[in-house]
């Protein structure tokens, strides 16, 4: 037998379980809003019905009774009807366009919330025009699900009901006839209904792609002009977009494959009405406006009867959308709220690691079983080759991520059985990659801390060497940063984010290459801040520039997730090992009188 898709009340786990579910989670709420919006679709839907009926009784007047008067009155009754109609129309469209607005607002606070909730590892995995695409066609396609229910059963429904009661009124044996091309036409619309899902999905991947690509094109205009991938890029997003035209050209053919058995079996049954009726007024001596009145409910039920016969469809198209969203804000949080365990409460702000290891992926050991100690008030750096696994150790000091084994402590408390929101709150970081948000350079800086004046701002940004270049912006501290801060220079980004650390006066500071973007000069005079910033506070500092730490407390030379050595500058000069070399090879780079043939 051949395999028929199957409705979508059929399967107790699939499409009939989302929709349930998302009638009782999400409609539900507004039950008395939909209440209301049903009781003026059924009255929009009796004056469709009692429009059909008076033409019939305006018909009978005119050609049979050949009562003007009784004309006028049921012509004024007409525009009664249909004054009620579109004010009942007007009035449950707008209901339920508030209650789909509220829904999809609703869903996306949902989505990002439970975005908010995951960790580094989740996002490292996906790419971010996913969730872009997630938070519009999905939370879109819940409201689209929820609309097509509503009005199937609202409108199209009741206006079916009372357009059949008028046809069976005037004629129940012609009624009868008409419906006759419902089974071959719900029996065809079944057969769609797969081959929709699948379509349906493709058409949501490839509206995802095509935003990855012009979102990937935009962030990267620097690197696209500057290695010519104009074209590249152009030839990525005509892949892109051929596939979701060529998907939704299929989406066309198939989702309308009923248009044209429908019309010619909705043509036959109106054509033999015609007949019949034709027959029993000049044969049988029916009156003239029985058959007119049978034959307007008759056209006017076709259309509410035909969205009926596609709602199936219809559903599993948008149901697709739906699932996408659904899927994140069902999965377990990576990074759930924690907010119920004890705060952290420091006193010497000391930092330790216990024999901490560190995966990203089974098999691949980042840290192998580190041990040290920040100790309070002091500055510790961490300096090696890239991919030792020194910017990790901030990671987990900020619990971005889960140690793997051993533990991470501040003044004898594991930070993994305190909140992150505590956590973070007493922790200052600036990362080798700068992001500033949309806004401007005083809301970028204020983000550093809750409730900052601008006293603490102009502060903060006189002692991250910021205060004079933002002045000199005609808006001064008002001047839009754009996307990424893409308005300012590399150096000015940096001592923005400075700026924002420095406002948050924490008392454990983490910085990752902080002054690398800035030029000699603007280094020196960030140094200077930095070490006020660092002054009686615990400080974990990392450099690839090694002048800049020279002052340092303890400096551990990080190699292949472990530390090699460790001590200060002068003692691991002398005893000529792994920092040493670093320091000389990066006096040669730096001495223009070096040979360009020494040894490295």
């Amino acid at each position: 037998m051949a395999d028929i898709p199957r409705k979508i009340t059929d399967d107790p786990t699939g499409a009939w379980a989302l929709i349930r579910r998302l009638v009782t989670e999400q409609a539900a709420t507004y039950w008395r809003r939909y209440l209301i919006a049903f009781a003026l679709m059924a009255v929009s839907a009796g004056t469709t019905a009692g429009a059909a009926y008076m033409l019939g009784e305006v018909i009978n007047q005119a050609y049979v009774d050949k009562d003007i008067n009784r004309i006028a009155l049921y012509s004024g009754v007409v525009v009664l009807i249909f004054l009620v109609k579109g004010v009942t129309t007007y009035g449950h469209t707008v209901i339920l366009s508030q209650i789909s607005n509220a829904i999809l607002a609703n869903n996306q606070r949902r989505l990002f919330a439970k975005l908010m909730n995951e960790s580094i590892g989740f996002f490292s995995e996906r790419h971010s025009s996913e969730f872009l695409a997630r938070l519009t066609a999905g939370a879109n396609s819940v409201t689209q699900v929820l609309s097509l229910l509503i009005n199937a059963v609202g409108r199209d429904l009741l206006s079916l009901i009372a357009l059949v009661g008028v046809m069976l009124m005037q004629d129940p044996y012609m009624a009868l006839f008409g419906f006759l091309i419902a089974p071959p036409a719900m029996l065809m619309l079944r057969k769609l209904v797969k081959r929709i899902k699948g379509l349906a999905r493709n058409q949501f991947t490839g509206t995802a792609d095509i935003m990855e690509t012009m979102q990937e094109s935009l962030q990267g205009i620097r690197t696209v002009k500057a290695f010519n991938l104009e074209h590249t890029m152009q030839e990525r997003m005509e892949a892109s977009i051929t596939a979701v035209e060529r998907n939704a050209n299929k989406m066309a053919r198939v989702s309308n494959r009923s248009s044209p058995l429908m019309e010619t079996l909705g043509g036959f049954a109106i054509a033999g009405s015609l007949l019949y009726g034709g027959y029993r007024v000049v044969a049988m001596g029916a009156t003239p406006g029985q058959f007119f009145s049978f034959v307007t409910a008759f056209l006017l039920a076709y259309e509410p009867a035909k969205r009926l016969a596609r709602l199936n469809i219809e559903l599993n198209s948008s149901l697709i959308g739906a699932r996408m969203l659904l899927e994140i804000v069902d999965s377990p949080a990576s990074e759930p709220n924690d907010d119920a365990k004890p705060a952290l409460l420091l006193s010497d702000a000391r930092v330790e690691l216990h024999d901490v290891s560190f995966r990203y992926r089974p098999n691949e050991l980042v840290l192998n079983r580190m041990n040290f100690v920040a100790e309070p008030g002091k500055v510790t750096a961490l300096v090696g080759p890239s991919g030792g696994g020194k910017s990790t150790v901030l990671a987990l000091l900020l619990r971005l991520y889960e140690v793997s084994e051993g533990d991470i402590t501040i003044d004898g408390q594991s930070i993994g059985q305190i909140s992150r929101r505590s956590l973070r709150q007493q922790t200052a970081y600036v990362g080798q990659d700068v992001y500033l948000f949309r806004g401007t350079i005083q809301e970028n800086i204020a983000f550093g801390k809750v409730g900052a004046t601008e006293a603490d701002i102009v502060s903060a940004a006189k002692a991250a060497c910021a205060h004079d270049f933002i002045m000199g912006f005609p808006l001064g501290y008002a001047t839009p940063v754009g996307e990424h801060g893409a308005q300012l220079s590399g150096g000015q980004r940096q001592r923005v984010a400075i700026a924002r650390a420095l406002v948050k006066n924490a008392p454990v500071i983490l910085l990752d290459e902080a002054t690398a973007a800035l030029d000699s000069e603007s280094e020196k005079s960030v140094q200077e801040a930095i070490e006020h910033l660092c002054r009686d506070r615990t400080t974990i500092v990392i450099a690839h520039r090694l002048h800049t730490i020279m002052h340092a407390d303890a400096i551990l030379v990080v190699e292949g997730g472990e530390i090699v050595e460790r001590g200060r500058h002068d003692d691991l000069l002398r005893r000529g090992g792994r920092y040493a070399s670093f320091f000389k090879l990066q006096h040669r780079e730096a001495s223009p009188l070096a040979p360009l043939d020494a040894p490295a």
